[in-house]
């Protein structure tokens, strides 16, 4: 019979599994408490960095039904449970990363979609969402211009060719 506290923690990570868009996991063997302290301030409001373990966190992961960490759970792991932008945290971890080498991205999953470290690592390279969605609605506004511009030559032209037409036709006829 599980003891009632393993039970608890193994409900709590299911849960937290369950509600986060991503989790990424990582080795944090050498890091001082202040510089987890500084990791956890790197990754946003987003998200969560918990130090698990191992065993009581893959029994979660399979009940929120991931499975493809499986193979991620060994040595000392902590888990970055991200519910916003999973590109703001895969940044922080990454950054973090290159000051800290003690710090490994193992891998992890995104949307129930299993990353690699080195998947999490383009994820941190890309725009964040706000950035995209900018870069769209000014494409889209120039799509919108050019195309009312288009709409509004077409009509002007044809005014100005029967401008013509009829200056040429008073012309020939002044000249007659």
């Amino acid at each position: 019979m599980a003891r009632p506290d393993k039970a608890a923690a193994v409900a709590e990570l299911t849960e937290q599994f369950r509600s986060s868009s991503a989790a990424v996991l990582t080795e944090y063997r050498g890091l001082t408490v202040a510089q987890l302290k500084t990791l956890r301030r790197s990754l946003g409001e987003n998200a969560q960095y918990a130090v698990v373990k191992n065993t009581l966190t893959k029994i979660a992961a399979n009940e929120a039904g991931i499975t493809t960490l499986d193979d991620l759970f060994n040595g000392p792991t902590a888990v970055a449970f991200v519910t916003g932008d999973p590109v703001e945290s895969a940044k922080g971890l990454r950054d973090f990363a290159k000051d800290n080498p003690n710090l490994v991205i193992k891998g992890g999953v995104l949307d129930g979609k299993a990353l690699s470290a080195d998947e999490i690592k383009k994820l941190a390279d890309l725009e964040s969402r706000e950035v995209l969605l900018s870069k769209l609605a000014g494409a889209m506004k120039g799509k919108q211009s050019q195309a009312a511009s288009l709409f509004q030559a077409l009509p002007s032209k044809l005014v100005r060719t029967v401008d013509a037409l009829r200056a040429k036709q008073d012309e020939q006829g002044g000249a007659e």
